[in-house]
């Protein structure tokens, strides 16, 4: 069937591939107990600091962070801390991943997920990977994570660089409507 030529114009298929995978960024569903006085979500089971499901992750610190309604926190990159997210499902936040490791086999690449929205789950952010989030929400936003570093303030010894909140295109934060 023709269209319409102004809708012919700017028609196209939807992709429903999903995003390219970012090498070392790793998505752990975390299961969500509910009852009629509330619910209960485990984190994580530490033997010795190790996450059960995220081999090789040693917690070194855990960190709870908030994000006003509508705010944009990007991007930070660590050079050796690796990063371990879960936002709590009441609450909705894009957070934008983009690989800047000089060589990776999937640099450049981006991810876009919501987290919270009614989902329990971690995920890992390896070390050179550019990441921040919008509130999507119209309440703060929380962010609990787990670090294999500690963060010390010292410009001599921090891990933590920033790079401007548009590095990966200003419309990377806008909400996709397809």
């Amino acid at each position: 069937m023709k269209l319409v030529p102004e809708a012919e114009a700017v028609w196209r298929l939807q992709d429903y591939a999903g995003p390219r995978a970012i090498a070392g960024v790793e998505i752990v569903d975390l299961p969500c107990f509910r009852d009629d006085g509330g619910s209960m979500t485990e984190l994580a089971r530490l033997a010795d600091g190790r996450i059960a499901g995220l081999e090789g992750f040693v917690a070194a610190q855990v960190n709870y962070a908030t994000v006003a309604p509508g705010a944009i926190k990007a991007f930070h990159v660590h050079r050796r801390q690796t990063d371990v997210w879960f936002v709590p499902p009441s609450d909705r936040l894009l957070l934008v991943l983009v690989d800047v490791r000089e060589g990776s086999g999937t640099s450049g690449a981006r991810m876009r997920l919501v987290l919270g929205d009614g989902q329990s789950r971690l995920v890992r952010v390896p070390p050179g990977i550019a990441h921040g989030c919008r509130n999507l929400g119209g309440e703060t936003a929380r962010i609990l994570y787990f670090a294999d570093g500690q963060f010390c303030e010292d410009p001599g010894r921090c891990d933590e660089g920033r790079l401007p909140w548009d590095f990966a295109g200003p419309d990377v934060w806008e909400i996709r409507r397809e």
